[in-house]
């Protein structure tokens, strides 16, 4: 049993028809005869989608109790009974209520498959996971429910229902769409022209893209190497050379001419690293192709024309752009060029266009040679190892009674040669062995002193050890040059993993990681630009070094990173291979610098919620808890001023002392919510001085009634460190929430201890405790735990001791009551020497 066959109705927006279309479908498929059945189709009230639902056979829904509600899911033991061939799912990216037999309805879709079913389903683009982030900022609504582009991309099928803006927003006016008391709020949010017209442009692109590897594909199995000129993809070839930008625009132009062109700027480079392009002319040219809309490539190729070609067809290009050569007159001599070769074997399938330019047979560099990365020394001793040496070698054979024969002659001259090519490379070896061969000839073959060989089979020997020489010396610098190269690949790989693991691990410091860019390159300092847009000046995002760049072209070396950013290196100019791993470094450099400020803006965020919440909280305990009290003053004054009534003395000693009982808890609610205030905005300054804990108790005491709490302070404790003022608040708040939640009769218990460097001062509850995951939540401001009425309070007695004793330096905490309960431990520092301050020292905080 195979596989079933996924078709899907991609929309960019709800109500362009891909319900209705999914059912005309099904409507064709079943007079066809097929075997077509409804998993489930959600019509929203739209009644012509309602009515393509008659005569299609409809697969009971199954029910689903959540949270007291009933809802109904497609029942997908039900589908797999029934075994049609065709089922029909609408909402392919819709989340399946909790207890259903898949979280998505797409994990749904992936079983009836794997049984063998046909599905024809649909989706709107804004439900592609990957476009998630694009589609909340172009409508600003976060779509919830997604399927990842995977599920949709192996669809055997995918069918777009597109529609104007204009068209569909008609419809919603003529309440095909939406019922008509949501018509207008739609219109005038998600379903704006702009927001239509943006989802409409990425799902014609998506779609576009699937099409381009159904294209590949096709041209992959059936081996077609010919290009198909579905729509203008144009080549720019790059040498780096200042002709590039001339060949951009004009590739530009020549793609604008057609509807949907595309330019792909590529620069080949040899697998040797030699090069003569400028690694700056080189950024500017791909910023510049980036910001026309193109694309930038580096390909690696030894033969330039063939990799050119080979990127040309493999991208299904339809235009070659290359410049008029720069090779002087007499250079083509050497070969017919890169454009001609290009021309002749592009073959009919594709266009040449050679564009004529400025730098037209005005030369060009040429590569750097492979010594000057030897260093000088060892270049110096390679020339002298290969034409000095011989020299000696000749003299000191000749002053020598040895005679050890042309073959052993000619093998020392080898062995000089050799060790020229291990030391300075081909060209000092050659000349070694050019001049080898002279001075054999000269010094060791008959005729002596002179530039003829008498003897043919040493003219013979001789060319053998020229060529052996020349062949052992290209063996050898080759073997130099890939040691070098896999050397300077593992030091590339040990670059490129740290920046790798910093992603994983991270890190967000952007002054370790310049300076990693400082030390891996041998420059003086090293300077991350930015700019707010193309003519704003540049600003240093961060700084290593001294006397850093303030300008992208006053660095040896700078790396672009987008359109404002730049990483800019001073102290030398770096090897255009080198470029490849400060290209990753910069590109770091710019993921740690939107990592920082990501982090900060978080934070911002995060403390502007806080705010929101407090002031929201603060709003909710003003209308309710300060209003409480309010009116019960309110009407206890009300009631003594009426004229109505004849009170008695004991009936107004009563109203009064309501008045004065409101009037205490509103000062305490109101003194509670202005400390929270002082905490949060920073103003809590304490006055630390030393304090005995058997002072400040008894008086935080005096605020609840008699015998609801009992103090075990002892005198011998240490004195702590603290103000007493802002204790006192602390240790009353906490008492007074403890009394609130301890059973009537039974008392709270205040015991302080001495443990070390420090002093505990416990608060013991019998109350109903507080399970461990809330303990940290109570400390939160405007926080009730459990049912404490509303009106004991706005919950920021904790908050405001916890504020006041951290303020302190010292902590404060929960821990469970053996028994049961609640107990609050203040941990504080103790006083050294325990000597008591000055009096004339105020006793509270200066805020």
């Amino acid at each position: 049993m195979g596989r079933g066959k996924l078709r899907i109705y991609l929309g960019a927006a709800p109500g362009v028809g891909k319900t209705y279309a999914m059912l005309a479908e099904a409507h064709r498929r079943v007079e066809r005869g097929t075997d077509c059945a409804v998993a489930f189709v959600e019509h929203h009230g739209r009644p012509r989608t309602e009515v393509l639902l008659h005569g299609l056979e409809t697969v009971p829904r199954r029910t689903i109790d959540y949270r007291g509600t009933s809802f109904t899911e497609m029942d997908v033991d039900a589908v797999l009974a029934r075994r049609p061939a065709v089922a029909l799912v609408d909402e392919l990216a819709h989340t399946n209520v909790p207890g259903s037999r898949n979280p998505k309805r797409w994990q749904d879709v992936e079983e009836i498959l794997a049984a063998g079913i046909d599905v024809v389903s649909t989706v709107n683009i804004q439900h592609l996971e990957s476009l998630g982030d694009v589609v909340e900022s172009i409508t600003g609504v976060r779509q919830q429910e997604t399927v990842p582009d995977e599920v949709v991309r192996r669809a055997d099928q995918i069918e777009l229902v597109d529609m104007s803006p204009q068209a569909l927003r008609r419809r919603m006016a003529h309440g095909n769409v939406y019922k008509p008391d949501k018509v207008d709020a739609a219109l005038s949010n998600y379903f704006r022209p702009g927001n239509l017209t943006a989802l409409r442009e990425l799902a014609l692109l998506w779609t576009a893209d699937r099409v381009d590897e159904y294209l590949r594909q096709y041209r992959g199995e059936h081996n077609i190497r010919s290009t198909w000129q579905a729509r203008e993809r144009i080549v720019v070839g790059l040498t780096g050379g200042p002709e590039g930008r001339t060949l951009i625009r004009r590739a530009t132009r020549l793609a604008e001419k057609g509807a949907g062109g595309e330019v792909l700027a590529v620069y080949i480079s040899r697998s040797d690293g030699l090069t003569s392009a400028s690694p700056k002319e080189l950024a500017v040219q791909r910023t510049l192709v980036e910001d026309l809309g193109g694309t930038f490539h580096h390909v690696v190729g030894d033969d330039i024309p063939d990799a050119l070609l080979d990127f040309a067809r493999g991208v299904n290009a339809t235009q070659i752009v290359l410049g008029s050569s720069r090779r002087r007159s007499w250079q083509y001599v050497l070969g017919p060029g890169v454009g001609q070769t290009v021309a002749r074997e592009s073959g009919p399938d594709l266009d040449v266009h050679i564009v004529t330019h400025g730098e037209v047979a005005k030369g060009r560099g040429l590569p750097v040679a492979r010594g000057a990365r030897l260093g000088r020394a060892r270049i110096i001793g390679g020339w002298l190892v290969g034409v000095a040496a011989p020299v000696v070698l000749s003299l000191a054979l000749t002053h020598t009674d040895a005679d050890l024969g042309l073959a052993n002659d000619m093998l020392l001259f080898l062995a000089l040669t050799v060790a020229s090519a291990l030391l300075g490379g081909f060209l000092p070896a050659l000349a070694s062995a050019a001049v080898g061969s002279l001075l054999l000839n000269w010094f060791f073959t008959p005729p002596i002193h002179r530039i003829t060989v008498a003897d043919p089979m040493n003219i013979v020997a001789i060319a053998v050890f020229f060529g052996v020489a020349m062949a052992v010396a290209s063996v050898v610098d080759l073997a130099a040059r890939r040691t070098h190269q896999a050397a300077r690949l593992r030091a590339e790989s040990e670059v490129l993993s740290y920046l790798a693991g910093s992603v994983l691990r991270g890190e967000t410091s952007l002054d370790a990681l310049l300076e990693r860019v400082r030390e891996t390159f041998s420059m003086e300092s090293v300077a991350l630009l930015e700019r707010a847009g193309g003519t704003e000046p540049w600003t240093h995002a961060a700084t290593v070094g001294p006397h850093p760049a303030r300008r992208p072209e006053d660095a040896d070396v700078d790396m672009p990173v987008g359109d404002h950013l730049a990483l800019a290196l001073s102290g030398r100019v770096l090897p255009a291979e080198d470029r490849r791993v400060l290209g990753a470094f910069a590109a770091q450099a710019a993921v740690v610098l939107d990592r920082q400020r990501l982090v900060g803006e978080a934070e911002e965020a995060r403390k502007l919620a806080e705010g929101n919440k407090i002031r929201t909280s603060l709003l909710a305990a003003v209308s309710h808890d300060l209003r409480t009290p309010l009116a019960g003053i309110k009407a206890s004054v009300s009631s003594l001023r009426s004229d109505d009534v004849e009170w008695s003395e004991e009936d107004r000693a009563e109203l009064l002392e309501g008045i004065e009982a409101g009037a205490d808890r509103l000062d305490h609610l109101v003194g509670n919510l202005l400390d929270m205030s002082r905490l949060q905005t920073g103003t809590v300054t304490p006055l630390i001085r030393a304090v005995d804990l058997d002072e400040v108790v008894p008086m935080a005491l005096g605020g609840v009634p008699d015998g609801s709490a009992e103090a075990d302070v002892p005198e011998t404790l240490p004195m702590v460190q603290v103000d007493k003022g802002l204790l006192e608040r602390a240790v009353a708040n906490i008492v007074e929430n403890a009394v609130k939640y301890s059973p009537d009769g039974v008392p709270v218990a205040v015991a302080a201890s001495a443990l070390g460097d420090r002093v505990e001062l416990r608060v013991v509850d019998r109350g109903p405790g507080v399970p461990d995951e809330s303990k940290d939540g109570i400390f939160e401001p405007f926080q009730r735990f459990g049912d404490a009425p509303r009106g004991s309070g706005v919950g920021l007695g904790l908050a405001v001791a916890r504020g006041f004793v951290e303020a302190m330096g010292g902590t404060i905490s929960a821990e469970d009551t053996p028994g049961g309960g609640l107990t609050m431990v203040l941990t504080l520092r103790a006083a050294l020497g325990g000597a008591p301050p000055p009096a004339d020292l105020p006793a509270h905080a200066v805020t």
